[in-house]
């Protein structure tokens, strides 16, 4: 397309040059298709750039996803039986680590510390004899966030489940706490889990 413009435009050239001589039979289309020509090439221009702005664009979303840390963890309290407390509290210890991607979750102190500011979606679940209180409660740092509570109803066993997305500041830490005078029971099938991930960084 280059090279036609340039030799239209060398003819237009060598036409207007010999002054007041009648134009010869098709200038006004030469001239005609060399606007075409030159408004083609403009619009192609402007193309390009809106391809070059999008390609930088997903070269940098690539990239953040890239620098992002991968984080996911779950555990179970595993095949510790029953746990019960009496007057106070007790935090609670998932040491058997079914997924721990970013190691953000610490299995020997039941500790999740965020890795990175974000929203991420944590979930826990409880299974306890029903011949008792079960209650158990996430904190993030001191504060509670989200609860499980079932009173005692007489024999069998019962299992509760609560969950949010929790927006954490980078080192902000999540465990888990059974109450006084509360238990709770698992076993190698992991009945009560603590579990969580990184929905997207901020």
């Amino acid at each position: 397309m280059e090279v036609k413009c340039v030799c239209m435009l060398l003819l237009l050239l060598c036409v207007e040059a010999r002054g007041g001589e009648a134009p010869p039979a098709g200038l006004e289309e030469i001239r005609n298709e060399l606007q075409q020509l030159n408004t083609t090439a403009t619009e192609q221009a402007v193309e390009i750039n809106t391809l070059k702005e999008r390609l930088e664009a997903a070269e940098q979303q690539l990239k953040t996803q890239r620098d992002t840390p991968k984080v996911a963890f779950a555990a179970s309290l595993g095949s510790n039986g029953i746990i019960s407390t009496k007057n106070t509290f007790k935090k609670l210890i998932y040491k058997d680590v079914l997924t721990n991607v970013g190691h953000a979750y610490n299995p020997e102190t039941g500790v999740f510390k965020a890795p990175v500011k974000g929203v991420y979606y944590i979930r826990f679940t409880a299974t306890a004899p029903t011949s008792g209180l079960m209650s158990a409660v996430l904190y993030k740092n001191q504060t509670v966030q989200l609860t499980v509570h079932e009173p005692p109803v007489g024999p069998g066993s019962d299992t509760a489940a609560n969950g949010a997305a929790l927006l954490l500041e980078q080192g902000e830490e999540l465990y888990m706490q059974l109450r006084p005078n509360s238990h709770l029971w698992d076993n190698a099938s992991h009945h009560s889990t603590f579990s969580g991930f990184l929905l997207y960084a901020m």
